[in-house]
C-alpha cells in the first residue's frame, strides 16, 4: 500500500539485482519483460546512488537528526522511482542492450559501443544539484496542487489535519497520532500526494488502492511493492477523493468493512499494536512499514505538537 517506502537497503538490493537479471535471461525474446527488468535495474541503481551521495556529505547540518534523515530517505526513494518511470538517467536502453533486448530509442544521456557496454554516463548537472540540496526533493508529477489545505512543513501537516484526523480516530477508537503518522509516511508529510491524469490531486492521504469494489475516480501511478522481500516497481490505481475529509472518511470505512483488519481494530487501545495489526493484515508490503509509522508517531513533530493542539 505504501507509495513512499520504495528502495530496499543495499544488502537487499544486490539480491534483487541478481533475481531481476535471472528473470530477464529466461526468455530473451520477451522484449516487454526485458524492458520491465531494465526499469527495475535503473530504479535500484538510482536508489543506491542517491544513498551513497548522501553518505558522502562532509558533515551534518545543525538541524539534522535521525528523523530528518528518514524523511530525506523517503524523498530520495520517491525520486528514484520517478526517474526510473521516466527513464530520466538514460540507463534503461543500455541495460536492455546488455540483456539482449532492443532499445526503442538511443538516449542522449550516455554512449555505448556495439556490444551495448556503457562507455560514459553524463549525469545532468541540474539533477545532481537537486539531489545534493538540503531541501526535501519533490517530484513534479507526484506533488499535488494545494487543496483547501497547504502543507509546507511536517508541523503544518499535523496542525491542519489533526482536527479531521481526530474525528476519524474517534470513529475507530484509536489515537489520532497513529493515523496522522500513517498519512505522513504514505504522502511524505503531504508533499507526495498522487495526482490524477488531469493533474488534479487525488487527495488520497492513505494510498488506498482502487480495487474492483471501488466505484469512484482513480489515479494511476508507479509504486514500489515488496514481493518475497524484493522491491519491485509496479503500476497501480489508487482511489481519488474530492477532499481530504473524504480520504479520512474512506479510510475509516475501508478498515471497518474489510474482514482482514478486524483483528487490528480490536487493538485500538494500543496504537503500536494497531498499526502492527494493519501491517500484518496486509495493508502494506514494506517489511519495515509498521516500524516507520511508529517512528513518526513517536517523533516530536507528531507526539508533542498534537498534544499541544489537543490541550489548546
Amino acid at each position: 500500500m505504501a507509495l513512499n517506502t520504495g528502495i530496499a537497503q543495499t544488502s537487499v538490493d544486490f539480491k534483487g539485482l541478481a533475481e531481476l537479471r535471472r528473470s530477464a535471461t529466461v526468455d530473451k525474446k520477451d522484449q516487454e519483460t526485458i524492458k520491465q527488468v531494465a526499469a527495475q535495474f535503473e530504479s535500484l541503481f538510482t536508489g543506491m546512488m542517491l544513498k551513497s551521495m548522501r553518505q558522502a556529505s562532509l558533515a551534518k547540518g545543525i538541524l539534522d537528526s535521525s528523523q530528518s534523515d528518514m524523511y530525506r530517505d523517503m524523498s530520495d526513494q520517491q525520486l528514484a522511482m520517478d526517474l526510473s518511470t521516466k527513464g530520466g538517467l538514460g540507463l534503461q536502453s543500455a541495460i536492455i542492450r546488455q540483456l539482449g533486448g532492443q532499445p526503442e530509442n538511443q538516449p542522449k544521456s550516455y554512449s555505448a559501443d556495439s556490444a551495448g557496454n556503457i562507455d560514459t554516463i553524463k549525469f545532468r548537472p541540474a539533477l545532481l544539484q537537486q539531489v545534493m540540496s538540503e531541501a526535501p526533493i519533490q517530484s513534479a508529477s507526484q506533488v499535488s496542487e494545494p487543496n483547501e489545505l497547504s502543507f509546507d512543513s511536517p508541523k503544518s501537516f499535523v496542525q491542519q489535519l489533526l482536527p479531521i484526523a481526530q474525528k476519524a480516530a474517534d470513529k475507530l477508537g484509536v489515537s489520532a497520532d497513529v493515523i496522522l503518522a500513517q498519512a505522513a509516511l504514505e504522502t511524505g508529510w503531504g508533499k507526495h500526494i498522487i495526482n490524477r491524469a488531469d493533474g488534479q490531486s487525488s487527495n488520497n492521504l492513505f494510498n488506498i488502492k482502487a480495487d474492483k469494489s471501488w466505484q469512484g475516480e482513480a489515479a494511476a501511478t508507479g509504486t514500489i511493492e515488496y514481493r518475497d522481500g524484493i522491491a519491485v516497481r509496479e503500476q497501480a490505481k489508487f482511489r481519488s477523493y474530492e477532499s481530504y475529509q473524504d480520504s479520512f472518511n474512506d479510510y475509516v470505512d475501508f478498515l471497518q468493512t474489510q474482514p482482514r483488519y478486524q483483528d487490528a481494530l480490536k487493538q485500538t487501545d494500543t496504537p503500536e499494536a494497531f498499526i502492527e495489526g494493519l501491517h500484518k493484515a496486509g495493508y502494506a508490503t514494506d517489511p519495515a512499514y509498521a516500524d516507520k509509522v511508529k517512528k513518526i508517531m513517536n517523533s516530536s513533530t507528531v507526539a508533542q505538537f498534537s498534544q499541544q493542539m489537543k490541550h489548546s
